[in-house]
């Protein structure tokens, strides 16, 4: 019994030591009161725009393939890559196989011969079928080539080919306006109008994507087939409306309001409001509110106790620290 008395004086000692430093940790906190501050908003009279943002990439509207009816040995290719060509134009020559060891065997003979299978055989002139632009121009004059080989790649123009999940496809409509940046050029942005939307889906990472053909309005001499794009599809606008930041907009059991400042100091009363288009940002005020007026939002910030010397005896005093100094 009497070897356990000392240690029920330190367990005492100890216990007491614990529910001091409690208390004043706890008296500590709940003396840092919230102090309460209001951030203003005005409401603007502006535009606003529901969009549906997507990547897409750059392709030929319609791709063809310039292939030579015979089989032999390019002449001369008459057109150079990105190339603007009209319909009708020639932009290369084909001797066929014939013609080519034709040639060849005149060539043992003298220009007179070669001169004469020139007049007598012609060559095979592969003709632009359309308006377009050469985009693939990758063989050179001297190559054999089957009639399966494309000598020149053409494509009438280029446009963007967007990627839109099927949770969004069904605010895409045809005619709507779309703005195009490229990943390349992001200082470019291009103005676009939605052409096409496809009819079958493509399964992409488990997700559904419809593919939606968008036209440049211009096309830029940097564009090329296969750059990738980002691109806003407007699937909603509305011009000179009452608009509000979303932070300044709250919502309670389904009905929205705002607060505005009352009669009484530091106190806010409800006003509620009728919502109308939003975006990323901003929401429209379709009532409930004026572009006089000003709405508030609660700001809470908590405030440190002041330091009262000696008021915690765990802590270092600032007394007791001059005093060692002094020493």
């Amino acid at each position: 019994m009497k070897a356990g008395k000392p240690q029920l004086i330190w367990g005492t000692l100890a216990a007491v030591v614990v529910v001091t430093a409690g208390f004043f940790i706890f008296r500590a906190f709940f003396d840092s009161k919230p102090k309460v501050s209001y951030r203003e908003y005005r409401p603007e009279i502006g535009a606003i725009r529901q969009m549906v943002s997507t990547t897409a990439t750059i392709k030929p509207q319609n791709r063809l393939e310039i292939k030579s009816p015979v089989g032999g040995r390019i002449d001369r290719i008459l057109v150079n890559e990105g190339e603007v060509v009209k319909k009708g134009q020639v932009l290369a020559l084909i001797s066929s196989t014939e013609r080519a060891a034709l040639l060849d065997a005149a060539t043992q003979k003298g220009q007179s011969e070669i001169d004469y299978w020139n007049k007598v055989y012609n060559q095979t002139a592969l003709i632009s079928p359309i308006d377009g632009q050469v985009i693939v121009s990758s063989l050179n004059p001297g190559q054999t080539i089957t009639t399966s080989d494309a000598v020149l790649v053409l494509s009438d123009r280029l446009i963007v080919q967007a990627d839109v999940d099927e949770t969004d496809i069904g605010s895409v409509k045809v005619g709507q306006k779309a703005r195009i940046s490229l990943d390349a050029y992001p200082e470019i942005s291009v103005e676009g109008v939605v052409d096409h939307i496809y009819y079958e889906s493509t399964l992409v990472n488990n997700v559904n994507i419809y593919h939606v053909d968008i036209l440049p309005l211009t096309v830029p001499e940097v564009f090329r087939s296969g750059m990738s794009a980002n691109i806003d599809i407007v699937v909603n606008e509305k011009e000179n409306v009452l608009t509000l930041p979303l932070a300044a907009v709250r919502s309670q059991n389904g009905r929205s309001f705002v607060l505005m400042r009352a009669a009484a100091p530091d106190s806010v009363r409800k006003v509620p409001v009728q919502l109308g288009l939003q975006d990323d940002s901003n929401v429209e005020i379709e009532s409930g509110l004026s572009a006089s007026d000003v709405v508030v939002v609660r700001e809470k910030a908590f405030v440190l106790p002041k330091n009262n010397e000696g008021s915690n005896p765990f802590l270092p005093s600032p007394q007791r620290d001059k005093q060692k100094t002094k020493e």
